[in-house]
């Protein structure tokens, strides 16, 4: 019997404008802009996943269904880098415990710790609660 597992080959986030969200993202992910074809502008394959940026007549409008994860080993230093960039944390998440972040256009995504981090009962996080190293 074949194979029938399929597998994520690209995550395509459409854009009022591709190019600044894929140069964001770039900056962000250590990713370089890699190619651009009709509406789409493409980042760096990496781990079989490319990142793709579609060009989209509308502006995003409420809270995204999918979001990614971005992992680091200093979450707060990470947050600081990305609002840097043009990115920015969102309010309203605090009780969740996770560092939830929006990108130039506003989709939103986490910065997680890059190692293991415990999850409560609600799937509350605590990785926000522990004091910055200084």
């Amino acid at each position: 019997m074949a194979d029938s597992s399929a597998q994520i080959n690209a995550l395509i986030v459409d854009a009022t404008d591709p190019e600044r969200l894929a140069a964001f993202w770039s900056d962000v992910l250590g990713r370089p802009v890699v190619g651009r074809t009709g509406p789409y502008v493409w980042l760096r394959r990496e781990n079989g996943l490319v990142l793709g940026f579609q060009r989209a007549d509308t502006p995003k409008s409420g809270k995204n269904r999918m979001h990614v994860d971005v992992a680091s080993p200093d979450p707060a230093a990470e947050q600081r880098r990305i609002e840097g960039l043009g990115g920015r944390r969102l309010e309203g998440y605090d009780d969740g415990g996770f560092l939830v972040m929006a990108d130039p256009e506003g989709n939103e995504f986490c910065v997680i710790p890059a190692g293991p981090f415990a999850l409560d009962d609600e799937g509350r996080a605590h990785y926000l609660d522990r004091p910055a190293d200084v």
